[in-house]
């Protein structure tokens, strides 16, 4: 709601001066590329989840050992391992740049404006709406998308790829994604996303994914040996409906601890235009 209402009667930040947008840009004009196009991982067997079932919390023998649990929401739970076959993953989520590039040729009349961005009626120029208020797509272009899940299949699919599933972007995120304490635009350390740096020749390919929640192709649903909490009922299983998919990472306003536990699981509607949520595109080997 910030993020659309700023620039039309919101104020930025307290204490925060405006970005140097322009400077900003041309340092991010600047940022190297991926070294190459895609990276291949798997196959290979990952653990999703792990063990933290809240029954567990009333045997007498664990009721106090807090040291040895970490907390984590109903759907976090149990550990349990998933096979990964061969696949091609970008380095970097779906640019503004590139996406603004696919709605206005091949997409055109088949994705939507991102709600993300603000069009103006008499130019037809773009803006990225941040906290700040709408600037100008050169400033934001590097940046990931937001948007919907729908409109993200539909441009991978237009690139001969697909969403990954949520075995895909963790095995990809565990390897490749950077914490909070190595640079992750987490915690707002920054107000906006910034452009993704994963994929470089330093760090062994390793950097940020520039501040956003992704997509996965996976729907939000039960699995085996889940249990629904009796502290906030329902908190997983409303949802289990089919529409909501599964999204991982964290964005620029997701606070470290959370964005920096590998089990935590968001979700959102899939046609939900809104979400502080990316996506990266997945190819088949």
């Amino acid at each position: 709601m910030l993020i659309q209402r700023a620039g039309t009667g919101m104020l930025p930040p307290p204490g925060f001066a405006q970005p140097p947008w322009e400077t900003l840009a041309t340092q991010w004009d600047a940022t190297p590329a991926p070294t190459t196009p895609t990276v291949q991982l798997g196959p290979c067997t990952i653990t999703l989840g792990h063990d933290d079932q809240e029954p567990d919390d009333l045997v007498p023998a664990l009721a106090g050992d807090v040291t040895a649990h970490e907390f984590g929401w109903d759907n976090e739970s149990p550990a349990r391992a998933v096979h990964v076959g061969a696949f091609r993953a970008e380095w970097r989520p779906v640019t503004n740049g590139e996406f603004e590039a696919f709605w206005r040729g091949a997409g055109k009349g088949r994705v939507e404006m991102p709600a993300s961005w603000a069009e103006d009626a008499e130019s037809g120029e773009v803006r990225v709406r941040t906290l700040y208020g709408p600037v100008p797509m050169r400033y934001a272009r590097h940046w990931p998308v937001l948007t919907a899940y729908d409109d993200m299949c539909v441009y991978a699919a237009h690139k001969g790829g697909r969403i990954p599933t949520e075995a895909e972007l963790r095995l990809f995120l565990d390897t490749y994604q950077v914490s909070y304490a190595e640079g992750a635009n987490t915690g707002f350390r920054h107000w906006h996303p910034l452009p993704a740096t994963a994929g470089g020749a330093e760090n062994g390919g390793r950097g940020s994914n520039g501040g956003v929640w992704e997509w996965t192709a996976t729907p939000l649903a039960t699995h085996d040996g889940f249990e629904g909490t009796t502290i906030f009922p329902g908190y997983s299983s409303d949802f289990f409906d089919g529409k909501h998919q599964v999204v991982l990472g964290a964005s620029y306003a997701t606070i470290p601890r959370l964005g920096d536990r590998r089990t935590v699981r968001n979700f959102y509607q899939h046609n939900y235009p809104y979400p502080w949520v990316g996506a990266r595109v997945v190819y088949d080997v």
